[in-house]
């Protein structure tokens, strides 16, 4: 696992052992960025990576020159790939860990009013917190009025088509993966 493009391109990415951290693929971050490129600036862009394993989807956002990248992750193991991670691409002083449970971090980031233009999501496949923390992302007002939260789910899983004030806009689907895109919803 390497990161793609930009600043860090080819840095290979350290991941804690075990079953607990599924990293997303070369080939499905290669896909989504260029999704998330041909919609929305990364560069100056605040980004959130919930459940963030490895940290290499907010490490990729922030090599291709994102602002800042706020990690959650509470598996210690995880958090310390992180950190690792983030040294070996130079971009700790952009960074925030919070090693806590999800919804927690949520919480604590809305209490600080921070408003992110790119939120990814990609806990477990197994995870109860699909629903719950997209509830939160949108209850919270945590997504710029442009902002797009990215989840990762097993594929034959269905996210709904509306959660809170978050619209389904797009779907694709990468071997046992699938990417779900939300935005806020057009009043």
């Amino acid at each position: 696992m390497r990161v793609i493009a930009g600043n860090a391109r080819g840095m290979r990415l350290v991941a804690p052992t075990g079953l607990q951290t599924r990293p997303t693929s070369d080939r499905v971050r290669e896909a989504l960025f260029s999704i998330i490129e041909n919609r929305i600036m990364l560069a100056d862009a605040v980004i959130l990576d919930i459940c963030a394993g490895t940290g290499a989807l907010g490490i990729e956002a922030l090599s291709r020159n994102a602002a800042s990248c706020c990690f959650i992750e509470k598996e210690r193991r995880a958090t310390e790939a992180i950190r690792k991670n983030l040294a070996a691409a130079k971009a700790t002083g952009r960074a925030r860990i919070l090693e806590i449970d999800a919804l927690k971090a949520l919480r604590l980031l809305a209490e600080e009013k921070v408003r992110f233009d790119l939120v990814f999501f990609d806990p477990p496949y197994s995870s109860p917190l699909y629903l719950p923390v997209a509830a939160a992302i949108s209850g919270f007002s945590l997504l710029s009025d442009d902002g797009m939260l990215i989840v990762e789910s097993d594929r034959r899983s269905l996210l709904p088509e509306q959660v809170g004030s978050l619209v389904k806009i797009d779907r694709r689907v990468y071997g046992d993966s699938a990417i779900e895109i939300y935005c806020s919803e057009v009043k």
